[in-house]
C-alpha cells in the first residue's frame, strides 16, 4: 500500500497513536521500534482493544487486512504527515532554539489564538516522532500551525523541516547543549541554522531577535522581520522588572504598553518579545496581545513562580545546560530578596566539555557569593571538593537531608537537567 493508500484510509481514521498502551478506538496504530522495544509486538493487541489499523514493518505480524504492511513504519509516520501537511494548505511555524523554545511556543501560541484556530506541540514533543504526530493532529478546522523542533545531533532540524515544510521560522538562541551530540558550539550553530537554509530555498520568512548577533551571523537569503531594541525592530521593548515576575514596556502605535506575564526570569524577555512581533505581524490587536501574555500561566516546572506553605519557589527544573544555567544563576543573583537558596543539579548531554563547564558554574556561584546552594549529581559532587557547598549524588540523598533541614521563608531557585529529578524534592520545600 502506498502512501496516498494510506492517507486515504488516514482521512476516514484520523487518529494516529504509537504507544500501545495509549490506544483510541477507530484509530491507526503504527509499530515503531526502538533499543529497547518493537511495536510490531503489540499490534495484535492495540486491534483487539480498539484500533482499526495497524501498520506494523515486519511482515510475520501482518496476519489479515487489518494490518498494513510497510517498509518503515517510522518513515511512514512521517510520510503520512507529511501528505497530511499539503493536504491541509495551512501556514507553518517552526520554532527552535537552545532554550526557551517550548515557553516561546507556548506563549505564541497564546497570541495567535486570538485570532486563529491554532494548532501546537504538545509539551515538548518535538523530535522525528513528535512532529509528525504533531502534524497529524490537524485537522481541517486548524487555521495556522505552530511546530516545535528540537535535535541533538547534526541534521535533525533539516529533517523536521523536510517533513513539516514550514513557511515561517524562529531560533530562539543559540547556546552550548547537547554538546556530546553536537561535537561543539558550531555544531549546535549548524544544526540550528538548518531552519533558516530551509526557509532561504523554499521563500519563507524568519522572525530574528537583532541584538543577538549568534543568529545574526547564521541568517542567510530569506526575508527577515526583526524584533528587539534597535531602529530596524519591527517590534521594540524595553524590560522593566523581573523580580519576582517579568514585566515588559512594549513600545506601541498607541503609547506605551505593559505587559505583566506570569514568568519569572528576566531571561524571558525575548521570548515574551517575539511572541509580542509574531502577534503583530499577523494583525492581532496590541490588546489582546497584552491580555493572552498576561493570562498565560506557566506550567511543567519552566519559568513557574511557586509559593509553598514554608518557601517560595522560582521553579525551572524541566532542563538545563551552561547557557540557561549561567542566566538563570545571575539573574537569581541579582535579584534584591535576602533568604536565596539554590539547589542545582548536574546538567548532562555535554560530552568532553561536561568537566570545564561545571567548573565554570561553581566558580560563578562563588564569585556571587552565593554560598547557600545545594548541588546534586555524580558530576557536580566530584568536582565540587575545594567548594563548600553541601552536594549529594542522588535527589533521593537530597530529599532526606532536605528533611532535616526543614528550610523556611526562603526564596530558592531549582535547576538542573531533566535526568536530574529535582522536581521529586518540590513536596519537601
Amino acid at each position: 500500500m502506498n502512501i496516498s493508500e494510506i492517507y486515504t484510509l488516514f482521512q476516514n481514521f484520523p487518529i494516529v497513536v504509537t504507544d500501545s498502551r495509549k490506544v483510541v478506538k477507530d484509530s491507526i496504530f503504527v509499530a515503531l521500534k526502538g533499543d529497547n522495544f518493537n511495536g510490531n509486538k503489540f499490534a495484535l493487541s492495540t486491534l483487539e482493544n480498539g484500533c482499526s489499523y495497524a501498520i506494523v514493518d515486519e511482515k510475520e505480524y501482518a496476519i489479515d487486512d487489518r494490518f498494513i504492511w510497510v517498509e518503515d513504519a517510522l518513515d511512514c509516520l512521517q510520510q503520512l504527515a507529511r501528505e497530511h501537511r499539503r493536504v491541509l494548505g495551512i501556514p507553518i511555524l517552526a520554532i527552535t532554539g537552545t532554550n526557551g523554545k517550548t515557553t516561546t511556543k507556548e506563549l505564541v501560541n497564546e497570541v495567535l489564538k486570538k485570532k486563529f484556530k491554532t494548532s501546537a506541540t504538545q509539551g515538548n514533543f518535538n523530535n522525528h516522532i513528535g512532529v509528525p504526530l504533531t502534524l497529524l493532529e490537524m485537522n481541517s478546522d486548524t487555521e495556522f500551525g505552530i511546530v516545535e523542533m528540537g535535535a541533538n545531533h547534526p541534521g535533525e532540524i533539516k529533517m523536521l523541516c523536510e517533513i513539516a515544510e514550514p513557511n515561517y521560522g524562529l531560533i530562539t538562541n543559540v547556546g552550548k547543549a547537547h554538546l556530546e551530540g553536537f561535537g561543539s558550539f558550531e555544531g549546535v550553530k549548524n544544526t540550528k541554522k538548518e531552519l533558516y537554509d530551509y526557509l532561504s530555498k523554499h521563500d519563507g520568512e524568519v522572525f530574528v531577535n537583532c541584538e543577538n548577533d549568534h543568529l545574526l551571523g547564521m541568517l542567510n537569503k530569506q526575508k527577515i522581520v526583526f524584533y528587539g531594541n534597535s531602529d530596524k525592530a519591527y517590534s521594540k521593548a524595553r524590560f522593566l522588572q523581573a523580580e519576582p515576575k517579568l514585566i515588559i514596556e512594549l513600545r506601541s502605535p498607541i503609547g506605551k504598553l505593559y505587559i505583566k506575564t506570569q514568568l519569572i526570569g528576566a531571561y524571558n524577555f525575548e521570548n515574551v518579545l517575539a511572541a509580542v512581533t509574531l502577534g503583530r505581524y499577523f494583525g492581532i490587536d496590541e490588546i489582546d496581545i497584552k491580555d493572552a501574555l498576561e493570562t498565560y500561566t506557566p506550567s511543567n516546572n519552566r519559568s513557574q513562580l511557586k509559593k509553598t506553605d514554608n518557601n517560595v519557589l522560582f521553579l525551572d527544573a524541566y532542563n538545563a545546560n551552561p547557557t540557561s544555567m549561567k542566566a538563570a544563576i545571575e539573574n537569581f543573583a541579582a535579584m534584591k530578596m535576602k533568604n536565596k537558596f539554590l539547589i542545582l543539579g548536574d546538567m548532562l548531554e555535554l560530552g568532553n566539555e561536561s568537566e570545564r563547564e561545571h567548573l565554570d558554574l561553581l566558580e560563578l556561584l562563588n564569585q556571587n557569593e552565593l554560598s547557600d546552594t545545594i548541588l546534586v549529581g555524580d558530576i557536580f559532587s566530584t568536582l565540587s571538593s575545594k567548594y563548600k557547598f553541601k552536594t549529594f549524588k542522588t535527589v533521593g540523598d537530597l530529599i532526606i537531608y532536605l528533611d532535616t533541614l526543614n528550610l523556611k521563608d526562603k526564596y530558592i531557585l531549582i535547576k538542573g537537567s531533566r535526568g536530574i529529578k529535582l522536581e521529586k524534592a518540590i513536596e519537601k520545600l
